[in-house]
């Protein structure tokens, strides 16, 4: 079993986002600057945003965060989010998720300006990342794709089980995989919590995408010898053992499943360090303007 170490690999991309985001400040003067909007005081969502937050100001971004109570509307929101499109010092704008149930996602997400939106989830970006065209290609899926490039990983030809069909990962994931690049060019079957025989399906696999949102809920008895193993779940369960009063589960048994596998990412320390890496490298294109001018 090879570990596919998050930690190593976003610190290398980091490195190399950094001297590029010098090259363009020494052109143009200015640094590439990502805003946040966060909604709430929801203790997961405070953190990924000081992350990313942190990592901006490592590689010599710029960023901004404008923080609202549960209690603001979706009109205001909504205003704040133009008034940003708006601001040509502006390259990405992200809005942390989840939002408080008065507030439709759908209509946010749409909101942004999709030559801002780094998080990738607007549906021109998505339209256009599935007819293989330049975009923004939505955060943790990019990052996915960095750690397989980084290790080596030749996936022509082999056969991806992707768990889970959110449009934020699962979905994009299954495109990404299927199309004609490396990484790329799988066989991928797209399956869900309403999938019949899920344990079979998932036994087929090369490589299994775990991105459920169920706590260790790809076990060993579900992934044949030599898998690769891409997990992509976040769960924070309350702990007495941890200095944070939280402890971080994947969606795969890692205990378990790791003796059977080729490759896995760790959680923590895997997928979610290289979404970050995902968001600067897609904030540093659109300073650059190489996809929409």
């Amino acid at each position: 079993m090879k570990l596919l170490d998050g930690k190593y690999v976003s610190e290398k991309v980091k490195v190399q986002i950094a001297e590029e985001a010098a090259e363009f400040l020494n052109k143009t003067g200015r640094k590439p600057h990502l805003v946040a909007i966060l909604v709430g005081n929801d203790g997961g969502s405070e953190t990924y945003v000081a992350s990313k937050m942190k990592n901006c100001e490592k590689v010599g971004f710029k960023s901004s965060l404008h923080r609202y109570d549960n209690a603001v509307t979706e009109a205001e929101l909504l205003a704040k989010i133009k008034e940003i499109n708006q601001d040509d010092d502006v390259d990405g704008l992200i809005v942390q998720l989840p939002l408080p149930k008065h507030i439709d996602p759908e209509k946010v997400t749409e909101k942004i300006d999709h030559r801002k939106d780094v998080d990738g989830f607007h549906p021109v970006n998505l339209g256009r990342m599935m007819r293989n065209l330049p975009c923004f290609i939505p955060a943790t899926p990019y990052g996915i794709l960095l750690m397989l490039q980084e290790y080596g990983i030749d996936t022509t030809g082999m056969h991806c089980v992707v768990v889970g069909r959110s449009n934020i990962v699962g979905s994009p994931m299954s495109i990404l995989m299927a199309r004609n690049a490396n990484p790329g060019n799988c066989t991928v079957t797209l399956t869900h919590s309403r999938t019949k025989d899920l344990k079979e399906q998932v036994l087929q696999a090369d490589i299994v995408i775990a991105a459920i949102g169920k706590k260790n809920f790809v076990t060993a008895d579900m992934v044949k010898p030599g898998a690769i193993i891409i997990d992509v779940g976040i769960n924070r369960e309350n702990s007495t053992e941890t200095k944070s009063g939280f402890k971080l589960y994947g969606d795969v048994d890692f205990e378990n499943v790791a003796p059977k596998a080729l490759y896995i990412t760790p959680v923590p320390g895997g997928v979610g360090l290289m979404t970050i890496v995902g968001l600067l490298k897609n904030t540093l294109a659109s300073a650059r303007k190489e996809i929409y001018s």
